[in-house]
């Protein structure tokens, strides 16, 4: 049995799925999700690129609540979208898409953008002359990839679909269960969780930043110790399996 006892923090039903995979592996964790999944309008523009899809070298799906409400667009617009071209970070989100019949490929090691970045298929797919990659997102968030891709020569634009909000809880809330379960170790799952984890913490956050936080990226490993955190893992990757092997290799604290 393992030592850890981790605070999982992603969305609630994505939070009960990895609590659920790290107990069958004996690794103890305690779920307070710190971000809520908001649907947006779609606005005309929105409707645009929705309607153009087969006008994309590439179609870059970065979560799952992304995929899925991608589809839902779609099906509400009776809109056929192309079977290739989709790209994903993860194969979680590959699998939602691959649910509607979809062809996507996703990094066979590393579930993070750099890892999407060296994936030779979308190399190729924006290697054509003025290669338009559309990049399925929340408000805000994987700039890393548009970056690159602009880069290259790619042309990129966003279709946001919803956002990230902080549920509302009491001050002291984070403290509280941290101390209430005896938790060990922090994890998030995005750079905006991150950001969510260190605002609910407010000025417990400098005690909070001595506890081993587990994240996703070397981006939001770098954010995380600009912010003050002093025991940062970076799992290269969001996945139940990244977290599970971050874990295994690292020492919990004493008690």
């Amino acid at each position: 049995m393992s030592q850890w006892r981790l605070l999982l923090t992603r969305p609630a039903e994505d939070c009960a799925a990895l609590a659920q995979s790290l107990a069958a592996a004996g690794v103890g964790s305690s779920c307070l999700p710190l971000l809520a999944i908001e649907p947006v309008t779609v606005e005309p523009r929105q409707r645009l690129l929705l309607e153009g899809l087969h006008g994309f070298q590439a179609i870059i799906v970065v979560s799952k609540p992304a995929a899925r409400l991608l589809l839902e667009q779609l099906a509400e617009a009776s809109l056929q979208p192309p079977r290739q071209g989709w790209f994903t970070v993860g194969e979680a989100t590959a699998a939602v898409l691959q649910g509607a019949g979809l062809e996507v490929n996703t990094p066979p090691r590393g579930d993070d953008s750099e890892a999407l970045l060296a994936l030779p298929a979308l190399l190729q797919a924006v290697a054509v002359p003025a290669a338009r990659v559309l990049v399925v997102r929340g408000v805000g968030g994987r700039e890393l990839l548009a970056e690159r891709l602009a880069e290259q020569g790619a042309s990129v634009e966003y279709l946001e679909l919803y956002r990230r909000c902080l549920p509302d809880y009491p001050a002291g809330t984070l403290k509280r269960r941290i101390e209430a379960e005896r938790l060990n170790g922090l994890v998030v799952s995005s750079g905006q969780g991150f950001e969510h984890l260190q605002q609910l913490a407010g000025a417990d956050w400098p005690q909070l930043a001595r506890l081993p936080l587990f994240v996703p990226s070397p981006r939001v490993a770098e954010q995380a110790r600009a912010a003050g955190a002093q025991q940062v893992v970076d799992c290269r990757g969001a996945s139940a399996t990244a977290l599970l092997v971050a874990v295994q290799r690292s020492a919990a604290p004493a008690s």
